[in-house]
């Protein structure tokens, strides 16, 4: 599967677990762990939140990757 976000990484650079985030967002444990192992993923409005949440930008929790085009 394709990495999507990086929540798990971030919360592991803030020092912070997946049962704390689910405190504060209000979800269950179950559900931040599958965002954070990319099994699912958070909407765009959780996404900000967790942002918010971790004092990052929301653009840090994003994988991005550079896509090659062809020039022809």
């Amino acid at each position: 599967m394709k990495q999507l976000n990086r929540i798990k990484i971030v919360l592991v650079e803030k020092n912070k677990t997946a049962k704390w985030l689910s405190e504060q967002v209000g979800r269950n444990v179950t559900s931040v762990s599958r965002w954070c192992t990319n099994d699912s993923q958070p909407d765009l409005e959780m996404l900000f939140r967790i942002a918010e949440l971790l004092e990052v930008d929301v653009r840090e929790l994003i994988h991005v990757e550079k896509i090659n085009r062809l020039t022809l």
